[in-house]
Parts: C-alpha cells; structure tokens; sequence
C-alpha cells in the first residue's frame, strides 16, 4: 500500500511539473531594440496562439521610452484595450542578453536600419524565427548578409518575414484581382523606359499622427546611414507591389530577372524649427552635421527607379515632404497598363486624398459595360458589395467603408499571415525569391544612384 501512494504521489508531481512546461505551440515574442513605431503597431491588437508576456531587449533613452508607453497607450485604451506584459531588459549588452536568454521564439524587428540586417542575421543564427520591418538591408553588404540569413533560415527551417502591409489595402488588392481577369484587363504591356507597363509613386511626411497623437521622431531617423535613403526605405513597399500585383504567386531569380535602367536620388531640405518639432531636439546632432548647409538639413529621402522585370517596364518613386497640408497625408499613385484596359489608383485632391481605383478602357466601346459588371460578379464572391460606376471615360470601383481597413490596422493582418506561417512550417515558395528580388533592386538601384 505504501509503494502504491508514493508511486501515486511521485505521478501526481510529474503531471504537475508538465503542466507547468511552457507550451512549445505558443508564440513568444522578442522585441529587439524598437526605435520604430512599426513595432508597437504590431502589438496594437492581441492575438490566439500569441503568448502575452513580450520579452523587450534594447539600449536605454527615448527610443525604448516612446515604444513603451505607446504599448501602455493600447493596453489602457477605453475601447478593446489590449493586455500586453512588456518584460524589459536595457543594457549596452542588450543583443548578447537576448541571444543568451531565448525567452522567446520570434523576433520583431523595427528601429534602426544600420543594424537590422546585424540583427536578422544574428537572430536566424541562434534558431529564432524573424518578423522585420522594412527595409531588412539598406546597402549592398546588407543585401549579401540577408542572402546568408536566408539560406541559413531554410537550413533551420525558420520563418524569416518582412511586413509587407501595402498588400493589405483594398484597392491595391483589386488592381491585382482585375488585372487576372483578361476579358477586362487584357494582359500586361510590356512598356518601355519613358513609358512604363506598371508605375507606383508615393509621398510620405516626416511630420504625421500615429495612434491619434503626433509621431516624435528619433534624430537619427534623418540619417540616411542609419535609416537608409529614400530609394531603399518606402520603395520596397513599391517594389514588393509590382512583384505580387503582375506576377502573382511567381518566383523572381534577381540574377535573371531584374535590370535597373536608371535610378536617381534628391534630398528632402528640413529647416532646424522643423526639425525641433518632429524630434523636440534643439540642434542637430553630430552625425547629422555633414548634411548641414546653412542650418538647413539635407535628407536624401526621395528617389526613383526605373528597371525591367520579367521583361516588363516598371517604375517607383518615392518623395518625402515635410508636413501634409491640412486634411490630407500621405499618397499613393499607381498605374497598371494592359492591352485593353489601365487599372488606375488615385489618392489626390479629387479623391479627397482617399484611394480610389478606376478602370479605364482603352477603346470606347459600349460593349465593355457588361465586360465591367461581369467582373463585379467575380469579384463580389469574395468582397460582397463592391460595385464600378461609369463616370464617363473610367469606371470608379465604390468600395463600402468595411474593407476600408486604416495602414495601422493592416500590421494585424501581417502577424495574421506570418502566423499561419509558422503553424504550417513553411511559406509560399515565391515569398523567400522574391524577398531576394526586391532586396536586390532597391539596394542595387541605390548603388547606382550614389555613383552619380
């Protein structure tokens, strides 16, 4: 009998001991030295299968301060607040400390760009999965380091994942469904250098609201050997566009694919009253000195690609102002050229700085309505309630303010996909390809681009 109770008692031990072994399917998240507002939108919701402790690893200052209370700020919001644990550790040896604890299996990464590719790298090496902001590499040497950290993660078998949330927007989602749809679109021009197949261009400002209140920029942001130029920041959104819009759910070898034509870059002049707006800061720091004339800042924050891929003619470009004018923001223009119609998105005064998408045929038929209501039957399968309007020379797709989802919300949509990722293990085979690709012509393109 007493053998039997203390078999009973040493079983009983052991299931309680189990029971409290971290669950491996859990997801625990490691943030890594968050100099980026792109790192508190990630956790701006929670989510199933995501555990709610975050393990924070970073240097002391500003930086770590503003990403923390803009965590509290969701965690204490009146409406669906969040409940978010943030576990800190600041310290010069941050990265060393977070490759020597592991307290987590995933690292989200968004700050500074000089460092980035050093911490993919470092991250993928130690087993962890990477979850990063754009740009993952801003210069030549980056780019090599992240084919490294890619081959080493397919070694692994680790997800290694750049949020792309531009794909998440709708009406950039129906230029890419309308143009599969070829008694519509047709297919594909192939374009030339002065008259693209496929053009993208945005303006972006250094002063905006971010989670209702106005984004305090770090100094170092308007350094462009820390956050990277324009050509190899916001143009990897554009970039990534192209690639998933006209070769949807194909493989781009960098080495046979892309040719970049031409590729230029122009600074953005900030004076030190806006600069002390944005960053609250008195004067410029040192580093940024050697782009100081006459107390005005010099940030090359503006570029323009113009390349082939896949045969096809494409260009981005991407200008960076200070400040929007009242009631407007940043925007967004995009054209898709096909044999029979241009699938257009326009986001200017006329739209009242709204994204809207417009199909234009090329040939004024009066056949081509019904071409235009059978694609809204396809594409109402999927998104109930979208219809196109004739208004004269182009059909306006009339979007209900459902799938109108704001740029915040789509970084939800990312961890949603990345997720799903790690549960099955793997991703499409054309995302890690095309990550290359696109890696590759931006930072290609900024080499060619400084050389002038």
């Amino acid at each position: 009998m007493k053998s039997i109770i203390c078999f009973s008692s040493l079983l009983f031990f052991l299931l309680c001991c189990q029971s409290k072994q971290p669950d491996t399917a859990m997801v625990r998240l490691i943030t890594l030295d968050p100099g980026h507002f792109h790192a508190a939108l990630v956790q701006k919701t929670m989510y199933a299968g995501i555990d709610s402790n975050i393990y924070v690893y970073a240097p002391g200052g500003q930086d770590l301060q503003e990403h923390l209370a803009r965590i509290a700020s969701y965690n204490q919001r009146a409406d669906n607040p969040t409940r978010w644990n943030e576990v800190v550790y600041s310290g010069s040896d941050f990265l060393e400390k977070m490759l020597l604890d592991k307290k987590g299996n995933v690292v989200v990464l968004a700050g500074n760009n000089q460092k980035k590719t050093e911490y993919i790298k470092a991250s993928v090496d130690a087993g962890l999965n990477v979850l990063a902001d754009k740009p993952m590499a801003i210069n030549a040497l980056d780019f090599e380091i992240l084919r490294q950290s890619f081959a080493e993660a397919e070694t692994k078998k680790l997800i290694l994942y750049d949020i792309m949330t531009e794909r998440s927007e709708i009406t950039t989602i129906l230029q890419r469904e309308l143009s599969m749809n070829s008694a519509l679109f047709g297919i594909l021009e192939k374009g030339t250098p002065e008259n693209p197949a496929v053009t993208k261009e945005s303006v972006h400002h250094f002063y905006k609201y971010v989670s209702g209140s106005a984004l305090k920029r770090p100094a170092w942001f308007f350094d462009t050997e820390q956050q990277g130029e324009g050509i190899v920041d916001v143009t990897t959104h554009l970039v990534d566009l192209i690639q998933w819009e006209c070769f949807p759910e194909q493989s781009i070898d960098f080495l046979k694919d892309i040719r970049i034509n031409t590729a230029k870059r122009w600074p953005t002049p900030i004076m030190l009253s806006q600069f002390t707006e944005v960053t609250g800061l008195k004067s410029y720091p040192e580093f940024l000195q050697k782009e100081v004339q006459d107390t005005m800042l010099n940030v090359y924050s503006n570029g323009e690609i113009n390349y082939v891929i896949k045969g096809v003619h494409a260009k981005v470009s991407v200008t960076w102002n200070y400040k929007a004018p009242e009631g407007t923001g940043d925007t967004h223009y995009s054209i898709m050229r096909g044999t029979k119609a241009n699938l257009i998105i326009r986001q200017g005064k006329d739209q009242n700085y709204k994204p809207i998408l417009y199909i234009e045929p090329l040939i004024k038929d009066p056949g081509f309505s019904p071409v235009v209501d059978s694609a809204m039957i396809v594409i109402q399968k999927t998104y109930p309630g979208i219809t196109a309007v004739n208004e004269g020379s182009v059909w306006k797709v009339n979007i209900p303010d459902q799938y109108k989802i704001s740029h915040e919300d789509h970084f939800a949509q990312v961890m949603q996909r990345f997720l799903e990722y790690l549960k099955n293990g793997n991703m499409p085979a054309w995302e890690v390809p095309n990550m290359l690709a696109k890696y590759y012509t931006t930072t290609r393109a900024f080499e060619m681009a400084s050389q002038k």
